[in-house]
């Protein structure tokens, strides 16, 4: 990437940053609301099924893992706000590096993802969570939280064009729910009925909240999924980044 598109990439991103200033609501709902989740599941809900032991080390893993893909509703609706005003189209008609309005929004995305990582970690420690590891297995299962979210922000940027008004987001993001919910984030699949455990089992949340437990050392991780946990994000971006890429060098033509 040459200097100019570094550049406009950054301006995009400044752009997106000054955004949440103006928006701080939107930012910070997004962020206290896995909190909330973990919250409730941890106290009112808490216990697990089939989970062995301490079932906060099984929980605050498998939310880590749940968060990477709550939240692209804020990344939908910002790149369809922008495409129904018209601003996509003036960035377009300057002399901008292409993909540049793209990158500064994945950019803006990962930086308030890492700090709601940041954020839920903080609480999982006051609700008594301690991952059983060294700092390199702490860092690498951050950086398969962070390359699952990745490869989910890819996916939303790439429906958001196809949707192109915020009216639509709502429909597209009901979608999220069920396929975040249908992982091992809150319990064992081996206690769910047989034709549901695979499904959850092979769903990418899953994978890598298997292999981010196993390198935290808590119940419920299982070595085998680490390839699989990097296997299933690059997939989805192979898949998805060159269709966001080529919707978006498509528009209005």
């Amino acid at each position: 990437m040459t200097a100019h598109a570094l550049s406009d990439s950054w301006t995009m991103t400044r752009r997106e940053l000054d955004r949440w200033a103006r928006q701080p609501v939107r930012v910070v709902v997004g962020m206290v609301f896995p909190v909330m989740l973990l919250l409730m599941f941890g106290y009112l809900v808490g216990g697990g099924r089939g989970v062995s032991g301490d079932y906060v080390d099984y929980l605050v893993p498998g939310m880590l893992a749940l968060t990477m893909a709550f939240g692209l509703e804020g990344t939908m609706i910002a790149v369809t706000e922008d495409l129904d005003k018209g601003v996509v189209d003036r960035f377009r008609a300057m002399p901008m590096a292409d993909g540049a309005v793209l990158v500064g929004r994945s950019a803006a995305d990962m930086l308030q993802s890492a700090l709601g990582l940041a954020l839920l970690i903080a609480v999982g420690y006051a609700l008594g969570w301690r991952p059983d590891c060294g700092p390199g297995a702490f860092l690498g299962a951050l950086g398969l939280l962070l390359l699952l979210r990745f490869a989910m922000l890819w996916i939303g940027i790439h429906l958001a064009l196809v949707a192109g008004k915020p009216e639509m987001v709502a429909a597209v993001q009901i979608l999220v729910w069920p396929v975040g919910f249908l992982s091992n984030a809150f319990a064992d699949p081996a206690t769910m009925p047989g034709w549901l455990g695979p499904p959850v089992e092979w769903n990418p949340m899953s994978q890598t909240a298997t292999a981010v437990r196993d390198l935290f050392g808590g119940p419920g991780g299982e070595p085998g999924h680490l390839w699989t946990a990097v296997l299933w994000p690059l997939a989805l971006l192979a898949v998805f980044f060159p269709l966001a890429v080529r919707r978006f060098t498509r528009l209005n033509r």
